[in-house]
């Protein structure tokens, strides 16, 4: 540990606590690989902010690796939180989340030019502007995490959010000074179940005393799926809400399925059901009021030789540069062959009338994604080992990943009932994971209000509504947003978690 960095912690921890962290770290190995990034393929001139990609074995026993992708803030590294971010899924990777909503990076869509590898841009309305970002592929198996035994390919909540614990006492050997910055778990969609129970493990280490003291200040979770009865059933009412079936086929089906529209209990109720879902067709179910595109597959000529060969064998049509229309989102699964089309549909159980983790429907952009992190420069640029992954994707719905936490709700009552400060919010055009339904499981932890239903404002305009509880809970819903909000309103979810982190009023 750097000299400055020691008189730095000697400031902020009790010479006991300084003591035993001391300890702590003599006793662990170094990151397994640690690559700082100052030029990337794809973007012109050195990137204006400080990347560092990496692995860290979270389980010797078994080979498993976690890849990150780290951004220290733009502002002020040394004050400002820290926060580790998982994508949903489960097997989204974090590159997603960094290019697609919170990160300093986006692809050039509009300038893109077929047969070159993706142009990249820098992106001002970052989450970065305000925090340093553990942008994780987690679980095991996402992104370019890997394992490389079959046990360690088997993976669970619990068992997931354990390995993010292990990866950060691994991160910090490293990265000493950011051990006194305020840490915050987030993320989005399927993580918003992991994220209140990777904090809760980093709650009982630090009450247990393990020798490891994380400065834990809070959560939070956007579109978060979080109890399938509450997510799911909130998905009936919040359609009749927003106008999509009739007055007639809501009230039909709220009294024939009595509230519970995930397992129909008779056959009058399966037929409603029936019904919603035919009338839903066509309907973007992540942002109701966006269309839904169709186009032809990319250019086989795009992806590197063992890759390429690989997406082949699924590939159809060639793309021309008009199938890609700047204003869709369109369903990743279209470019490949109807049997592939077909398992992953099942795989992925998409159900208007049943509860979605994932955006069924994904815009033109995440295509670029996949020629990027498939062209080998960029792998080499990124520090990715050899062999670990033939074929990036961005998301890898076929990890063998267990639900082992059907309901994430006692570890956001125990959280928020040890003080730690938890942050929800909605896009409220999300079909997927409805707001309606965030509402109702908030309801059910009985908190009292302490700033009623309100709207919030970003530059003079409504930017959504609010509402604060006791137990330090705030519930933010984004106007105009859909699933992963910071997609659809950037500008305005980052006036919001830079007012949320700095404990002011939205």
């Amino acid at each position: 540990m750097a000299a400055a960095a020691v008189r730095e912690l000697l400031l902020s921890f009790s010479s006991a606590a300084l003591l035993l962290l001391l300890l702590f770290l003599a006793q662990q190995p170094p990151v397994s690989s640690l690559n700082v990034i100052t030029h990337l393929p794809g973007f012109e001139g050195p990137l204006p902010f400080h990347l560092e990609t990496g692995y860290v074995d979270v389980d010797e026993a078994n080979g498993v690796q976690l890849f990150y992708y780290f951004i220290r803030s733009e502002r002020k590294p040394a004050d400002d939180p820290l926060m580790v971010w998982i994508t949903g899924g489960p097997g989204c990777s974090a590159f997603s989340g960094l290019m697609y909503e919170i990160g300093p990076l986006q692809f050039d869509v509009a300038g893109y030019t077929f047969g070159l590898l993706p142009s990249l841009i820098y992106n001002p309305i970052s989450w970065t502007k305000v925090s340093s970002i553990i942008f994780l592929d987690s679980p095991v198996g996402t992104g370019f995490s890997y394992s490389s035994t079959e046990q360690g390919s088997l993976i669970t909540d619990t068992k997931s959010a354990i390995h993010v614990c292990t990866f950060l006492k691994k991160w910090y050997v490293d990265h000493p000074s950011f051990i006194k910055n305020p840490l915050y778990i987030g993320g989005d969609s399927y993580s918003g179940l992991l994220v209140p129970i990777i904090a809760q493990y980093i709650s009982d280490g630090n009450e247990a005393g393990d020798g490891w003291h994380f400065n834990l200040k809070g959560y939070l979770v956007g579109n978060p799926s979080t109890d399938g009865e509450y997510d799911g059933n909130a998905i009936i009412p919040y359609v009749h809400g927003m106008g999509l079936i009739s007055d007639e086929l809501y009230e039909a089906t709220k009294r024939s399925c009595g509230g519970q529209y995930q397992s129909p209990g008779n056959a009058e109720c399966a037929s409603c059901l029936q019904a919603v879902s035919q009338g839903l067709f066509g309907i973007n179910n992540v942002h109701i009021l966006e269309p839904l595109c169709f186009f032809a597959s990319p250019k086989r000529n795009i992806l590197t030789a063992d890759r390429r060969k690989l997406l082949e064998e699924h590939l159809e049509q060639p793309l021309s540069k008009s199938d890609l229309p700047l204003q869709c989102r369109v369903n990743p699964f279209l470019f490949l062959k109807p049997k592939l089309h077909f398992r992953l549909l099942l795989l992925e159980k998409k159900n208007p009338c049943v509860i979605s983790g994932e955006p069924s429907y994904q815009s033109s952009g995440y295509v670029l994604s996949y020629f990027w992190a498939n062209n080998d420069t960029v792998r080499e640029a990124l520090g990715v080992r050899e062999g670990t992954k033939q074929m990036w994707v961005r998301c890898n719905y076929g990890i063998n990943y267990t639900n082992d936490v059907p309901s994430s709700l006692k570890y956001h009552l125990s959280l928020t009932s040890r003080g730690y400060r938890a942050l929800a919010y909605s896009g409220d055009h999300d079909m997927s994971v409805p707001f309606v339904g965030t509402q109702a499981w908030i309801r059910s932890l009985n908190f009292s209000i302490v700033d009623d239903w309100r709207s919030w404002f970003v530059d003079g305009q409504v930017a959504g509504f609010t509402r604060s509880y006791s137990n330090n809970l705030t519930f933010v819903t984004i106007k105009g947003a859909g699933h992963t909000a910071p997609e659809y309103k950037p500008k305005e979810c980052l006036a919001m978690v830079d007012r949320w982190f700095a404990g002011s009023p939205l």
